[in-house]
């Protein structure tokens, strides 16, 4: 689902700036991907279908920015559902005007009729909702409570309002019950502050900690990849370090309590802000607080997590000789030690010794060297224009690991070494000689996997006739797929087996998302025939098609949607 503020229309430049090139393009193969769509007032809501259901937000307030559920999104990146949200919202940009009018009277209506409501009426609504909600109830009944004098009952009900079975009865939060158990925190929040406001601060620092430790026991049990109950934690964290400073919190016993938060239920807490009780704390807290992580990474000094908070304690205290040495006495083969130690150095100014261990991490790395150092490493070279060294360093990992993403590493070095024709001749006969070995094991069928590394680095090149030529007998699924978006306007005749193929194991599944990429295929294969110009030949495949779906209520109805 995404949401946007609409003061004004973007436009497909605004999403190509914001996402960059290669975003902007990987999201025009999303757009018939885009389902739900639906335009209100200040909101848009739609769902993409890509490996999974993903739900975006995009807002406009002088310029585009956006939230997608999806992993590349959560790095803080502008990506591909994105790109296909807007773009599908600008498919409809003529009805956006009469779509918002007409939101906003079903909402001046609604709020017209409360209004006008008499106070017994209104109260019997609210009851009969009551009823019917469980969690809306359990919200009302906390309000009640630290509307009163009673502690123990504000106590007793937000242990009920953040129990995971206050949203799921089995005691699982699943993805799409995170947003509602994320509200219940918010509900949770707002008493705390309340009592905070109303000099109750020591109240509301007992109410908080209980509160944070059944936010923890939820979270054992969810599914928040969406991030929705890490954040309204975080909040949570905010207000209790907010009441332990006004309380105040005797500094020792909060330092003693936050070393076994973090080490417990505190650790499923994502990018857990422990400096937020600096204030609360005092100097003599945080001494006491980094003794304890101390001592218990020496009491356990190969755990990941003990190692993490000293790290994190090392740091804040700006020991960058101790945090150097914590991570040279553990030097992973990968170089990825070296490289945060030269990250480390680099952010202390120490530039030069930054640079001496990465490439020692280079020279002492055994088996896959991992990316980001050499990342690390020509971006140096090139900041001081020593071009082939970045080339050198990009070639020796392509040469190790021939990934796409070395490939593409590769080009980008080669380019401005202004070697690539060179470079790249030599990189695909290497990707084709790859994929040669694997037709020899017996290893061409590659279905739906990603297939041969010299197809994708064909195509991410934009050489779509080669990589078509070469696609033959070892591209996989997905390969053909592209190839057949690629190609389709020059060549349909060729394109249309293959998106006849893909739609077939289709045809007996189910679900929306299914029924998503069944309607885009039927789009594209309408296209193929119209270039052929076979229309006739399209309608009874497609009428035999609806016949044999017609028991698929959702998938009918899509199809009528999207014209077919």
């Amino acid at each position: 689902m995404f949401v946007v503020t609409m003061v004004a229309l973007f436009s497909e430049a605004d999403l190509r700036r914001v996402a960059g090139e290669r975003s902007f393009d990987r999201g025009l193969g999303y757009l018939d991907a885009v389902g739900d769509l639906e335009i209100g007032v200040d909101q848009v809501t739609a769902t993409v279908y890509g490996t999974d259901a993903y739900e975006t937000v995009l807002t406009l307030d002088g310029g585009v920015t956006g939230w997608c559920s999806c992993p590349h999104s959560q790095d803080g990146f502008f990506c591909k559902h994105l790109v296909a949200t807007g773009l599908a919202m600008l498919r409809q940009a003529g009805n956006v005007p009469r779509l918002r009018a007409a939101a906003a009277t079903k909402v001046q209506s609604l709020e017209s009729w409360l209004a006008g409501l008499p106070r017994e009426d209104l109260l019997t609504l609210v009851r009969e909702q009551v009823r019917a909600d469980r969690g809306l109830r359990r919200r009302l009944e906390l309000r009640a409570a630290a509307a009163g004098t009673d502690l123990d009952a504000v106590q007793a009900r937000v242990r009920e309002l953040l129990d995971a079975r206050a949203v799921s009865r089995h005691g699982y939060i699943e993805y799409a019950d995170a947003p509602v158990y994320a509200a219940q925190v918010g509900e949770v929040v707002d008493v705390i502050r309340g009592l905070i406001d109303g000099g109750q601060a020591a109240d509301a620092e007992d109410i908080a900690t209980d509160a944070l430790s059944a936010v923890a026991a939820a979270l054992e049990q969810a599914d928040d990849s969406s991030g929705y109950i890490g954040g309204a934690a975080n909040v949570l964290v905010a207000a209790h370090a907010l009441a332990c400073v006004v309380a105040p919190a005797d500094p020792l016993e909060l330092a003693a309590w936050l070393a076994r938060f973090v080490f417990g239920g505190g650790q499923l807490l994502p990018d857990f802000p422990d400096d937020a009780y600096d204030g609360a704390l005092g100097d003599r807290g945080i001494a006491e607080y980094r003794r304890l992580i101390t001592e218990a990474w020496r009491r356990n000094p190969s755990g990941w997590h003990e190692k993490y908070l000293l790290e994190v304690v090392l740091r804040a205290a700006g020991d960058v000789a101790a945090v150097v040495a914590l991570y040279a006495a553990d030097l992973q083969p990968s170089g990825y030690t070296h490289l945060m130690i030269a990250r480390e150095l680099d952010q202390a100014g120490q530039a030069g010794d930054a640079l001496e261990w990465a490439e020692r991490g280079l020279r002492e790395a055994t088996g896959r060297v991992d990316s980001r150092l050499v990342d690390y490493l020509a971006a140096r070279y090139e900041e001081t224009g020593a071009f082939d060294r970045g080339l050198a360093a990009r070639q020796g990992v392509f040469e190790a690991d021939r990934t796409l993403a070395h490939y593409q590493a590769l080009r980008d070095g080669a380019r401005k070494a202004g070697q690539w024709e060179e470079a790249r001749e030599r990189a695909l006969r290497q990707l084709q000689s790859d994929a040669a070995a694997l037709r020899a094991r017996g290893r061409a069928d590659f279905s739906w996997g990603d297939g041969p590394v010299w197809i994708s680095a064909l195509i991410d090149d934009g050489d779509g006739a080669a990589a078509w030529d070469a696609a033959a007998g070892i591209a996989s699924e997905r390969q053909w797929l592209t190839l057949a978006d690629l190609l389709s306007s020059d060549r349909p005749a060729d394109v249309l087996p293959i998106y006849l193929r893909a739609i077939e194991p289709l045809r007996s599944q189910t679900g929306d998302p299914v029924y998503q990429q069944f309607a885009a295929l039927l789009v594209k294969i309408r296209d193929c025939h119209e270039r052929l110009g076979t229309g006739p030949q399209f309608a009874a495949y497609l009428a035999a098609l609806r016949a044999d779906q017609k028991r698929k209520r959702n998938l009918i109805k899509l199809l009528n949607q999207r014209g077919l």
